[in-house]
């Protein structure tokens, strides 16, 4: 046992509890102690394993706690952080008056950048098909010089393309990297957006096949923004360290997304851009719209777009920092309503509120009741966004392991377009009352398969679930002991299985640190091999000082004399890729 002169030297701030300095540490008074540790040993051991956002000071996990319990945790956990981030917040504020705007813009815009220029992109379709046809009646309208089926694949051969990119790009970025796939993206859609902009055919046939094909090749970079937006947003979250952050187990879902959020500041802003565009070339007035006023219209609209993206380009390559760090280490919160139910709460609302109207359409669309069908509507729109398209776009990022992340999102986000192909083909031989009866079901079913079948990772450290994996994909799945098996975790198909059962938290502490301790082993390999010998080998950025210090003193085979002067790092501190955390910091 260190005696209290041994334990002064400075260690930093031992989280959450501070230095032991007095041989009666309150850290360790109700955590179990290693006869190999001393006190202060425990105190970072129970800090790192056992951090105060998901257990309690006795090393009892948040879910295993009485529902009673568990609430007061989560609610003082996110209370500390919401005063935190406020007090963050208003000091950048006292500095800056613009501070926060910039902090927006390089933390959500920058990152969804690719999100917001698709989201303008794809939603114009709709917005200028209304003006093309009014333009061009005897092509858009009857037909008459067009051939209908041309019109028609506009809806669905721009879904094909995203399809394509979704399963092409995905897998690119797990061979090639996040950052290949991203910059990928980007150009395919910078030259998609040139063809869209240039579009042009002898007849206007010819431009109508012109047209739905250069949306077909921009639809590819679409579909690769989805897995790799998504997962490199999840993996820059994620400290380089062998223990998670608290950033990645409380704001991994933020970070993620509010870059899917950018899609949404895209639509808007098509909506605004095309109304100043018809202000500007028509003066305002009402239609009809002119042949040479239309085309000025779109292309216009598709241009501008177009220069965005080229600087979405010129960034990822020169000024984006590698967004493949986790994958690269691979080949080498608690939150009471949770992801899980955040989506079926979402599909069961679309599911009543396309239902209802569905079965008396008359009556809701008629003049004095069209007041509750626009409610309807608009309601079914929030809960769509507020449930399975955000949350499917995080999940499928969080599920997966490192290596196949971005195949296996990219595989998922595009079974989803496969729904919205199946639905652009169909509405185009059945009658608006034949829809309503059609699509309400889709969401119960999405309700009951996610019920079913999807685990919930909110408030689970990424790390934990890829510590899983880990075990998995060695064949050793039932060695695993961890809180990824907890049954707050699993989905009901897990928890039938029985998976489960294998919980348990004293087993699973003591195999961490023997994982620890092999890692901690192979790096002093590394770099024995470089310098000379073991005392050569001191405390690299993933070790906090008194790790090095017991791995050192307790693995065979190293030297046991005087432990090396080191300037060790804080045990919170684990490369946060968060700016607000390390920003904090900073100000403390």
């Amino acid at each position: 046992m260190a005696s209290a002169a041994d334990s002064i030297r400075d260690y930093g701030v031992a989280a959450p509890h501070g230095p032991y300095t007095t041989g009666e540490h309150q850290a360790t008074q109700d955590i179990d102690i290693r006869k190999d540790m001393s006190e202060n040993e425990a105190s970072v051991f129970h800090a790192l394993l056992h951090p105060d956002d998901l257990y309690i000071a006795e090393g009892t996990y948040w879910a295993d706690l009485p529902i009673g319990q568990r609430v007061k945790f989560v609610g003082q956990v996110d209370a500390q952080e919401a005063k935190a981030e406020a007090s963050y917040f208003w000091n950048m504020f006292k500095n800056d008056p613009l501070a926060p705007i910039g902090h927006y813009f390089r933390t959500c815009v920058i990152p969804g950048a690719g999100l917001g220029l698709e989201g303008y992109v794809l939603f114009s379709i709709g917005n200028v098909r209304p003006l093309l046809k009014a333009a061009f009646p005897d092509c858009w309208g009857t037909h008459e010089i067009c051939d209908k089926t041309w019109t028609q694949a506009v809806d669905y051969l721009e879904i094909c393309g995203i399809i394509v990119g979704q399963i092409l790009v995905g897998v690119v970025g797990d061979w090639l990297g996040r950052r290949f796939g991203l910059i990928q993206d980007a150009t395919i859609m910078f030259v998609g957006l040139l063809m869209l902009t240039a579009a042009w055919g002898v007849t206007q046939n010819g431009w109508v096949i012109c047209y739905v094909w250069a949306l077909f090749f921009y639809g590819i970079g679409v579909g690769g923004e989805y897995p790799m937006t998504a997962t490199a947003g999840m993996e820059n979250a994620v400290g380089s360290g062998k223990v998670s952050t608290r950033d990645d187990r409380l704001h991994r879902g933020r970070k993620v997304t509010s870059a899917f959020l950018m899609q949404g500041w895209g639509q808007f802003f098509n909506q605004v851009i095309l109304i100043i565009l018809l202000l500007i070339f028509h003066g305002g007035s009402s239609p009809p719209y002119s042949k040479t006023l239309a085309q000025w219209t779109y292309r216009v609209s598709f241009a501008i777009p177009a220069v965005g993206t080229l600087w979405l380009v010129y960034f990822r390559y020169y000024k984006m920092k590698s967004a493949s760090k986790q994958l690269m280490l691979s080949k080498k919160k608690s939150n009471l309503y949770g992801r899980k139910w955040m989506m079926i709460v979402g599909f069961l609302a679309d599911f009543v509120l396309f239902m209802v109207p569905g079965f008396a359409l008359e009556y809701f669309t008629s003049i004095e009741n069209i007041h509750g069908f626009q409610a309807m509507y608009f309601l079914s729109s929030f809960f769509n966004q507020f449930g399975p398209n955000s949350v499917t776009f995080l999940v499928a990022a969080e599920v997966f392991p490192t290596p196949v992340r971005a195949t296996a999102h990219g595989f998922s986000a595009a079974w989803g377009k496969l729904g919205a192909l199946l639905a652009a083909i169909l509405y185009n031989y059945i009658d608006i009352q034949t829809k309503f009866y059609f699509v309400p079901w889709f969401g119960l079913a999405g309700a009951l398969l996610t019920l079913l079948f999807l685990p919930d990772t909110t408030g689970l450290d990424l790390k934990e679930q890829e510590r899983r994996w880990t075990y998995i994909r060695a064949g050793r799945e039932h060695e695993y002991h961890g809180i990824a098996i907890h049954w707050k975790h699993l989905s009901w198909w897990e928890r039938f299985r029985g998976q489960h059962k294998g919980y348990d938290a004293k087993l699973d502490y003591e195999q961490k640190i023997d994982e620890m301790r092999a890692d901690w082993v192979e790096r002093q390999q590394h770099k024995f091999s470089e310098k000379n010998g073991w005392e050569g080998a001191e405390a690299d950025e993933d070790d906090h000082a008194d790790v090095h210090n017991y791995f050192k003193r307790t693995t065979p085979g190293t030297p046991t004399g005087p432990e090396p002067m080191m300037a060790p790092k804080a045990v919170s501190e684990n490369s946060s890729g968060d700016e607000i955390t390390s920003e904090k910091r900073a100000q403390q």
